[in-house]
């Protein structure tokens, strides 16, 4: 009898563990999600509402990047491949997204900024990383994106030389939103 709830004591500690370290997994990206925009470790850009308080007189050069999974069918690419602007100045660069399938597709951009300690620095007002996007067959858009190099950079004993900052996205395929995904099958439906 001792044996048997011995058993179960080690049994239900296991259990325990186990539904703790899924937990733990399940929260550790929106956590160091956040970690990242608040604390720009990782090349994370923050983001604000509204412009520097100041413009200095040093430029700064941005370069713009643009990927997409394997899995996504878009093409995707900056509409210009750098831009120099003074350090505070606010800029606004154009990503130019094409889905070129004959069927609603659906993405999330996600960003990093190099160097990494530069993304502490980069600051961006608008941005279509902030939501979903989803480009019908065909369909081509421009999207924006509105920043600044906080001019705080030049202060920092480490990052204050750095003068060239490459803005990088990444496109993922999501899920259609309920409503498109149900016009979506309708009309494979429709073909068959």
């Amino acid at each position: 009898m001792k044996r048997l709830e011995g058993n179960n004591r080690v049994a239900a500690m296991l259990v325990g563990v186990v539904v703790t370290m899924g937990a733990l997994a399940w929260a550790a990206v929106p956590f160091y999600s956040w970690f990242c925009r608040v604390t720009g470790y990782a090349g994370t850009p923050s983001i604000r509402a509204d412009g520097a308080a100041e413009v200095l007189d040093e430029l700064v050069t941005v370069r713009f990047d643009a990927n997409t999974d394997p899995d996504m069918p878009w093409e995707f690419h900056p509409a210009q491949r750098e831009m120099t602007l003074k350090i505070g100045e606010t800029g606004m660069a154009f990503y130019e997204a094409y889905n070129p399938t004959d069927h609603p597709v659906a993405g999330t951009a996600s960003y990093n900024v190099a160097p990494d300690l530069a993304g502490y620095y980069f600051t961006k007002i608008q941005c279509f990383c902030f939501t979903e996007q989803v480009l019908q067959p065909g369909e081509r858009v421009e999207m924006p994106v509105i920043f600044y190099v906080d001019p705080d950079l030049v202060k920092d004993r480490d990052a204050g030389r750095i003068r060239n900052i490459t803005l990088s996205y990444t496109f993922y395929q999501t899920e259609l939103p309920g409503e498109q995904a149900s016009l979506s099958h309708a009309k494979t439906a429709d073909y068959n």
